[in-house]
């Protein structure tokens, strides 16, 4: 699985959005004032983001060496289907 780095805010940030969001609708149900509302629903939202981000950095870190293992194996298969290709073609110019 390969994210770029701006699709993996795009969707740390949806996540994000989505649960600050429903924690807004609990929240707002509750007989709390509403500052505290706001501060809640923005720590959670902030939390996660945080949280999202640090586990895809964890999972960018264990999954470095296998990746670029797999790219160095791809990248040496298709340099020799080129070379074969080069000698087995003909140029009729």
């Amino acid at each position: 699985m390969y994210l770029t780095p701006r699709s993996a805010q795009v969707r740390n940030l949806s996540t994000a959005a989505v649960n600050g969001t429903i924690t807004l609708i609990i929240l707002l149900i509750a007989p709390l004032g509403l500052a505290a509302v706001i501060i809640n629903t923005l720590l959670v939202t902030i939390a996660s983001y945080v949280t999202a981000t640090a586990a895809d950095r964890i999972v960018r870190y264990l999954m470095t060496d296998s990746q670029q293992i797999e790219l160095l194996r791809t990248t040496r298969s298709q340099l020799q289907r080129r070379t074969e290709f080069d000698r087995n073609d003909i140029d009729r110019r």
